[in-house]
């Protein structure tokens, strides 16, 4: 677990796909449930966030 915070202190590649990809799996999961209207309403933005942050962090040292 120490290495995950130490990979993101250090902008390394691993640990911030990681993050990006929960946030692109949030984004869908909140586009898909019915509960909620706020969920519904801020799914597009939290999967573009995680998809840009994808593509950045992408081009990060390994």
């Amino acid at each position: 677990m120490s290495n995950f915070f130490t990979g993101l202190l250090r902008f390394r590649r691993g640990p911030w796909e990681m993050v990006a990809t929960i946030l692109i799996a949030l984004g869908v999961f909140m586009l898909m449930q019915p509960f909620v209207m706020w969920g519904y309403t801020y799914s597009f933005i939290t999967t573009l966030i995680g998809t840009v942050m994808f593509i950045v962090v992408s081009h990060f040292p390994k």
